[in-house]
């Protein structure tokens, strides 16, 4: 078989939120496992939030900084690529050379 270069990342699109998961196992070019990171709050960053409306705004939500890191607490769980040359099944993942999680506080 021959084996395809994959990204160490998968960033699961959940809504207008994205979680992100470290690749573990190539299983082949269709299948792969991987574990869900643990993304802390920098504390660099500080959410700049506007009362009002029905809840109020974040007005810097873009520009979130996060600290992500391995969490070997998590299961293991295969993905695969779907015909449509996309990743998963409930929601979808996307390959990348960056953990990227980003929670929307606007939501």
């Amino acid at each position: 078989m021959h084996q395809t270069a994959f990204p160490a990342f998968a960033n699961y699109q959940l809504g207008s939120d994205t979680i992100p998961y470290e690749v573990i196992r190539v299983v082949s070019d269709k299948t792969i496992e991987v574990r869900r990171m643990k993304a802390e709050l920098d504390p660099s960053w500080k959410r700049d939030f506007i009362p009002g409306g029905f809840c109020g705004h974040t007005a810097n939500n873009d520009s979130q900084k996060w600290i992500v890191t391995s969490d070997e607490t998590q299961p293991v769980i295969r993905i695969r690529k779907q015909k449509s040359g996309r990743w998963g099944k409930n929601g979808w993942f996307y390959l990348s050379d960056k953990p990227v999680y980003f929670y929307d506080f606007n939501f």
